[in-house]
Parts: structure tokens; C-alpha cells; sequence
């Protein structure tokens, strides 16, 4: 109680003189009737002290004084709760500017408490604002659990924002996946304000640039099964797209081994114009590889006669007039009327993009402006000719391919790849295709011819030796042995080693060393096969032919064929679709086994997949056991990134 010192002071004086009390009454009672009817000056001096408290922490703020600022909010805050909504603005403000990342955490927190206590209070462009400092500063898990805060709201950044949060986000491994997780939640709540018919649904959709940067990040880091998953949410919000978009996806679908869905974009893609040739690269790369994997050997040589005839079908950008409308791509079924279609712009190329896909270079590379194939691609090329004895179809590829590449420069294509054979000692393979190419008017050098003749002479192969000078006198080819060459290579002797190091007399060349490389590490059956049991369960789950799938699945386990994680993933997200979460119950006993006897290798996208259909089907039990993988495993996780339906 605030009192006045002077009366109470003269009070106690009057007290002590022992001054009578008919004389103090009068002052006495003029005293107590002051008390009873002035204003209380309590509010005054309150008043006072709340704006000296605002006034230091606005100094603060304005002087970048942290700490200071940090204090002031905590005094003012344990007395009179929450300053105003600017300076609770300029306070976060500043927190959000800091490098340092403990005051981005205390930024958080501060955030996440005061829309907890006081709803409406944070405006959306701090919590933008924030999440870009915290993707900056690599805090992802943070970054997204304020996207989540505001995606509760149906809102998300401004995309030029959100684009370069996703940007700093996908930098990582953890990061990437967060972002994923984001995405696929906000493809889920833009569906349900489209049903709703909300203004909302426009505000949240994301654009091509985000998609692709998650989706390269999915290819980076290896995840491709959740790149699977992101390329049909586009199509469920039917984004357009780019020429980015679609060699990200090829990519994509070579990781997963999925032939028959990158093969849906080749004929969009032979359209494009020859500037975009470049760009496709790496698009004939991967198609290219998984032919390969799929041991179609006769899709390879169309693929590879496509691509190198492609500057003489293909269109001169200038030739359009008319903008491109998008094409589709089905997405999962060839049913266009009930499956999903993505649209595709295969010529939009964004001139300064953000985003820089680069791809690798296996089996297609660019060489004076135009794809030309690896040492790589050219040696599995003839170990699968060879081995299904189709030497004549060999010969013919490689004598097109040589015409084509004549009218950039002077090649000798087919003369290295007869040297390379004499090398690996594939001496009848090489003869076949002297003669092919002899027969088809277009005979090699002499040099080849000699390389041949020596080979023939140190394994002491006289009747082919002979058969060969011969066709060599019928092709007017003049090849003359010195006398003491034949006779050193009669009676040096034939040792009977690896056929690989007989043949001295040939150079060991780039294609020869990449020959024997590939000889090595040629595919066994068991992973053809297990491809072609995939794909076929990935089209039974899709169509939602779940026991055709199931039928397939139990073949493999019959043969013997070792499932692999595309096989249990297609399995799970069959199951997902259907709401069956208490069969992926049972097919994760499955997947533990063969993890265990160390037939399946851990992954992320799977474990993920997971979790999700255990947390929605409500098996916490089974999260737990997940979880319990993932850490044996080093697999990390944030928990509150995995959204529940």
C-alpha cells in the first residue's frame, strides 16, 4: 500500500511530543478520509515500470544485444506475460538473423510456446523467415517441424522462399528426407482442400523447381523407391514436367528397375529438339542400362540406332511456332482413363535454373556435339552378341554406327573393336567380322588383317591362317609377312595360358582392358531374372491385382530367386493402397528374415514406408521394432517427421 511519508512522518512526531490527541484528531481523520477518497496511485507506478521494462527490450533488440534482449523478455514476461505483438515480432526477428545456431533453436522454441499460448499471435512471414535461417544453418529437422506448424494452418512459405529452403534442405542425407516427407504432406493436404473446393489448395501447391530438387536429392542420396513415390504425387497434382523432371525420373527408374515405365517417356523424348540432344543424354543412359539389365539385346541395338541417327530425325527448335502443349505419361497403368497421367513438357528447359542436374556417364557419352557410346556400353555390347552367337547382327550395328560417326570425323570403330577381340583372343569372332564387313563392301584396313594373321601364327592355327590370307588376296588387300616373322612365330610355342595375354602382338586398348572388366562383372541370371519378377509384381500391385502379386512373390521364393528391396517395397505400397496394414505385418516378419540372414540390405525408403503404414494402422509394437532396425543399422530418423493420415 503506497502511503503519504509526510502525514505518517508528522504522525509519529506529534506521537512522541505526546501533542494532545483533540489537537491531532483533526489531522488524523483529514489523513484516512484522503486514503478513503484519492485515486490509488498503484496502477501509476505499475505502468511505469511495464514500459521501462518494453523501453530496455526494445533497446536491446534495436543494438542487436541478444543476451540482453534474451533477459529482458524473460523479466518482462515472468511479471506480464507477452510483450506486443511488434516488439514479440522484432524480438523472433532478431533471433532468426542469427548465425549462431543456438539462438535459431531458442528462435523455435520461442515460437512453437507462444502459438501453443496464444493463437494468431505469430504472423506467417516470421515463420517463413525462420525456417529459411534454419535451412541455411543445416537444421533440417527443426526447419521442418516449423513447416509442419505452418502447414497445420494450410499455409507454407512463399514459394520463392520455400524454394530456397528446400534448396539448403535436400544439401544432406536427413535433410532430404524431412523434405520428401514435407512434400508428401503437403501433396496430402492439397488434396483435401481441392475436395473442399478451399482458395487454400492454390496457396500450398508446390511447383516443378521443388519436386525437382527433391527428387534429384532422391537420386543422390539413394532414394529412389520415395523418388517413386514423389513422381506420381506429381501426377496426382498434375505439375508439368520439365526436361529436368524427366532425366531426374529416368534416373530414377533405372535405380528401381523399371524398364517398362522409362520406356513410356522415349517417344516424347526422340521429339525433342536437336539443341535438347545434349541435355538427354542421360536419358539413353539409363534406358540403355536397363536394357542391359533386362538382357534385351535387341532393344539395345534399336535404342542404339535411334541415338545416333537421332540428329537427322529430330526438329530445329525454330521450327516450332506454336507453344507446346504438355504430353502425358501414364504413370503405373497403360489404362489412361484410370491410372495416373503425368504431363510432361520434354523441350521446357529453364535457362537459368537453380537446380543443375548432372548424370553419370556408363554407357552414353557426348563427343563433337553428339551421343556416342562408352567403352562400356560397346563391351557389354559384344559379350551379349556373342554370347547368343549373333555375330552377323554385331557386325552390322557396328558398321552403321561407323557411317553415322564418319560424317562428324574419321573413325575406326570397327577396326578397335577387331583389335580388341584379337587381344581377348576371340580370334573366330573377329574373323566373322572381317568377313561381314568384307562381304558387305566395306572392308577394313590391312592392319586389322595383320593383327589376325600374327594371332593366327602364335597359336599355330595354319588352316586359318591360310583361309585368311586368302580373303585378304580376294579383298585386294596386299599383306606380306617377313619370313623370319613366320618362322618366329611357328616355333615360338603356344604356352596354352588365358587366352586374355596370348596375343603379344596387339596393343592392349582402352575397349580390350574394358572387354576383360566387363567379363568379370558380367550380370549372373538370378539378378535378369529377379527384375522381370519385379516389374511384374510393381504392375499386379498397381493394378491392384494383389494375389497375381502375392503368386508372383511366392514363384520367387520357389526358384530360389533372392527377393530384393524393390520386391518388398511394391509389396508394401500394394498393401498400402489397399489399407491392408495388417498384411505388411506379416510380409515385415519376412523382410526381418532376410535381413537377418543378410539377403536384403537395410534401406531408409523401405524402413520409412514402414513406419508410416504401422503408425496408421495403429501396430505401435511394430513402429518400435522399426525403429529398433533402423538404429542396428545406423539408419537416422527424426519421429515427428512421419505424417500420420
Amino acid at each position: 500500500m503506497v502511503v503519504h511519508m509526510g502525514m505518517v512522518t508528522q504522525g509519529i512526531v506529534l506521537k512522541k511530543l505526546r501533542v494532545p490527541d483533540v489537537w491531532y484528531k483533526p489531522y488524523q481523520n483529514h489523513y484516512i478520509q484522503h486514503l478513503c477518497t484519492s485515486r490509488p496511485e498503484k496502477t501509476c507506478w505499475e505502468g511505469s515500470s511495464r514500459e521501462i521494462m518494453l523501453k530496455k527490450l526494445e533497446i536491446a533488440i534495436k543494438g542487436h544485444q541478444v543476451d540482453e534482449a534474451w533477459k529482458s523478455y524473460n523479466n518482462f514476461k515472468s511479471i506480464y506475460g507477452y510483450p506486443n505483438q511488434s516488439l514479440m515480432s522484432k524480438l523472433i526477428t532478431e533471433f532468426s538473423y542469427s548465425s549462431d545456431p543456438n539462438w535459431l533453436r531458442r528462435a523455435c522454441s520461442l515460437i512453437l510456446l507462444t502459438i501453443r499460448d496464444k493463437t494468431g499471435f505469430i504472423r506467417p512471414d516470421l515463420l517463413s523467415n525462420l525456417t529459411l535461417s534454419l535451412a541455411r544453418a543445416q537444421m533440417p529437422a527443426l526447419a521442418s517441424k516449423i513447416l509442419r506448424v505452418m502447414l497445420e494452418k494450410e499455409n507454407i512459405p512463399p514459394l520463392n522462399i520455400f524454394e530456397l529452403v528446400i534448396l539448403h534442405m535436400v544439401k544432406t542425407e536427413i535433410g532430404a528426407s524431412l523434405a520428401s516427407n514435407i512434400l508428401a504432406q503437403i501433396v496430402e493436404c492439397f488434396g483435401r482442400l481441392s475436395v473442399k473446393h478451399s482458395t487454400g489448395a492454390k496457396i500450398i501447391k508446390p511447383n516443378t523447381m521443388v519436386f525437382n530438387l527433391v527428387l534429384d536429392a532422391c537420386v543422390r542420396f539413394g532414394s529412389s523407391y520415395k523418388g517413386q513415390q514423389l513422381v506420381e504425387m506429381m501426377s496426382q497434382l498434375q505439375i508439368i514436367a520439365d526436361a529436368h523432371t524427366v532425366i531426374i525420373i529416368a534416373q530414377i527408374h533405372e535405380m528401381n528397375g523399371q524398364r517398362d515405365e522409362l520406356k513410356k517417356f522415349k517417344d516424347h523424348i526422340v521429339e525433342a529438339p536437336v539443341p535438347l540432344v545434349r541435355h538427354y543424354r542421360q536419358f539413353y543412359d539409363s534406358l540403355l542400362s536397363l536394357h542391359f539389365k533386362f538382357d534385351d539385346i535387341d532393344s539395345v541395338s534399336g535404342l542404339i540406332r535411334e541415338m545416333y541417327n537421332c540428329h537427322e530425325s529430330r526438329p530445329i527448335q525454330g521450327e516450332r511456332r506454336e507453344p507446346q502443349k504438355p504430353c502425358f505419361v501414364p504413370i503405373g497403368s497403360d489404362n489412361l482413363r484410370t491410372g495416373l497421367r503425368l504431363p510432361i513438357l520434354p523441350d521446357l528447359l529453364p535457362k537459368d535454373p537453380v537446380l543443375q542436374v548432372e548424370g553419370k556417364q556408363e554407357f552414353v557419352m557426348l563427343k563433337e556435339g553428339i551421343l556416342v557410346l562408352t567403352n562400356k556400353a560397346l563391351s557389354k555390347l559384344i559379350i551379349r552378341y556373342k554370347r547368343c552367337r549373333r555375330i552377323g547382327e554385331l557386325s552390322k550395328l557396328l558398321r552403321s554406327i561407323q557411317e553415322e560417326l564418319a560424317r562428324v570425323e574419321e573413325n575406326s570403330l570397327c577396326s578397335n573393336v577387331v583389335d580388341a577381340l584379337i587381344h581377348l583372343g576371340w580370334l573366330e569372332t573377329a574373323h566373322d567380322i572381317l568377313e561381314d564387313l568384307e562381304s558387305a563392301g566395306t572392308p577394313l584396313g590391312t592392319g586389322s588383317y595383320t593383327s589376325l594373321l600374327l594371332a593366327y601364327h602364335r597359336r599355330k592355327m595354319l588352316r586359318e591362317a591360310e583361309a585368311l590370307l586368302k580373303q585378304t588376296r580376294r579383298a585386294g588387300l596386299d599383306i606380306t609377312m617377313p619370313d623370319e616373322l613366320v618362322v618366329q612365330n611357328f616355333h615360338a610355342g603356344f604356352d596354352g595360358k588365358s587366352t586374355m595375354n596370348s596375343v603379344a602382338s596387339v596393343d592392349k586398348s582402352d575397349l580390350a582392358v574394358s572387354l576383360i572388366r566387363e567379363l568379370r562383372e558380367e550380370e549372373n541370371m538370378d539378378s535378369l531374372v529377379v527384375n522381370e519378377f519385379n516389374s511384374s509384381i510393381y504392375f499386379f500391385m498397381k493394378a491392384k491385382m494383389i494375389e497375381d502379386a502375392l503368386k508372383t512373390y511366392r514363384k520367387m521364393q520357389e526358384v530360389k530367386i533372392k527377393p530384393t528391396v524393390s520386391t518388398f517395397f511394391n509389396l508394401v505400397c500394394g498393401y498400402s493402397s489397399m489399407e491392408m496394414y495388417r498384411a505388411i505385418t506379416i510380409l515385415w516378419g519376412d523382410i526381418k528374415i532376410n535381413i537377418k540372414k543378410e539377403k536384403l540390405v537395410a534401406n531408409r525408403d523401405l524402413y520409412e514406408e514402414l513406419l508410416f503404414n504401422f503408425l496408421r494402422g495403429g501396430y505401435f509394437g511394430r513402429v518400435m521394432e522399426v525403429i529398433g532396425h533402423m538404429e542396428e543399422h545406423g539408419i537416422s530418423f527424426c519421429f515427428h517427421a512421419f505424417p500420420v493420415k
